[in-house]
């Protein structure tokens, strides 16, 4: 240990690689908690009798139940997909480092988290709906000016019709 202050070699160990070491201390833990001298108590009739025998049935038990523990975690891992999760959760880990702000933490009350993270939503897209609505309002008055315009001139023609017509009698 270096007394808490963080890895001294080049890098920490990654997430998988840290979960390998727990299954491994968990299996290592649980053959001390099951030992020889608790399953010979247990069996104590047969131990007496043949006590080799004993002896050999608890390795082979313990062996298996090793073998078994270590195929299934290998099973959830692949299943789970999780040496890529705990690669893809030591990335992300390292990019935040460089972060300047820190991480958001829920307050432990739902309806102020969800405030907080759907306000700046929010407030920003209704920014953009009044952008996009100033641009519309303009293209209208454009498109306003343009049949008023077109109005003016069919007006125009319908006085030039007139007057035609008038001069044409």
């Amino acid at each position: 240990g270096n007394g808490g202050d963080g890895p001294t070699g080049p890098a920490a160990p990654g997430r998988a690689q840290v979960f390998s070491t727990v299954v491994d201390t968990f299996l290592e833990k649980l053959v001390t908690a099951g030992s020889y001298q608790r399953f010979a108590s247990c069996y104590r009739c047969f131990y007496k009798l043949q006590p080799q025998l004993t002896r050999s049935i608890y390795d082979q038990f313990i062996s298996q139940l090793q073998s078994s523990i270590k195929e299934e975690i290998q099973e959830v891992k692949n299943e789970g997909n999780l040496e890529g999760l705990f690669n893809s959760l030591d990335k992300i880990v390292e990019e935040a480092k460089d972060r300047a702000e820190p991480a958001w933490r829920p307050s432990g009350i739902p309806e102020e988290d969800v405030r907080s993270a759907l306000v700046p939503y929010l407030l920003k897209h209704r920014s953009y709906l009044r952008k996009v609505l100033r641009e519309k309002e303009e293209e209208n008055k454009k498109v306003a000016k343009s049949v008023l315009a077109g109005r003016d001139r069919i007006a125009e023609l319908q006085q030039l019709i007139q007057a035609r017509k008038q001069a044409w009698q």
